[in-house]
């Protein structure tokens, strides 16, 4: 490199990095990385977490919608009688009727068994967690939670099943206690495809890393003959 002033041909020297500014310029390690704890593997997680609850949104929202109706409706009649007014038809229709009507009516029986089984079906779903398709899977940590979809399981499942030789065809249901796995396998023994299948499938179960592992159940048949 020349500049002016200088002679043609002449080099200019380039300076150089010394050790020490070598030093200062590179970022100190980052000792906080190794004293972090290990991530958990599979085998470390929590096998006790429980089922995913739903909110139930559409249920609630329904039966607060016809309590707040019937319960405005009511508040509006009372109202009503107590500035002087008549009570509604409706309210007078009903208490006519509960008058009148005897126990044993198969009307009042019918009115009866249908709000018992509205009752029954409301305390099932407060009881119940509900969303049976999401199986919940190992806590590593105590502030992460994760489910696996039994559609995606099964899937996962299957895809492990074809890679068996022998195997032609695979149907899996994934449920919360058992997963079924038919096979049909159109050549090999069909105890040695039962074998295979059921190490491979037993390592893919591990592998899906769920709380509560469904157990195996796998059938091994011929194709049926077409024709």
């Amino acid at each position: 490199m020349t500049e002016p002033g200088e002679p043609t041909g002449s080099t200019r020297r380039m300076p150089t990095i010394g050790q020490d500014d070598a030093a200062a310029r590179t970022p100190a390690p980052d000792t906080s990385a190794d004293a972090r704890e290990p991530v958990p593997t599979l085998e470390q997680g929590d096998s006790a977490a429980g089922r995913f609850w739903s909110a139930r949104r559409v249920p609630a929202a329904l039966l607060a919608l016809v309590l707040l109706g019937g319960a405005g409706l009511l508040l509006y009649d009372i109202a009503a009688v107590r500035a002087g007014r008549p009570a509604m038809r409706w309210r007078r229709f009903l208490a006519d009727g509960l008058a009148e009507q005897r126990l044993d009516d198969v009307a009042v029986l019918i009115g009866a068994g249908a709000a018992a089984l509205i009752g029954l079906w409301l305390i099932l779903l407060a009881l119940t967690p509900g969303l049976r398709d999401l199986l919940p899977m190992r806590r590593d940590r105590a502030d992460v939670r994760a489910g696996l979809d039994r559609t995606a399981a099964a899937l996962v499942l299957r895809d492990r099943s074809v890679e068996v030789p022998g195997v032609q065809s695979v149907r899996v249901r994934v449920g919360r206690r058992k997963a079924k796995v038919r096979a049909h396998s159109h050549f090999r023994e069909l105890d040695d495809v039962r074998t295979d299948l059921d190490a491979v499938l037993e390592k893919a179960v591990r592998e899906l890393g769920l709380a509560r592992p469904p157990a195996l159940s796998v059938q091994v048949h011929r194709p049926e003959k077409k024709g």
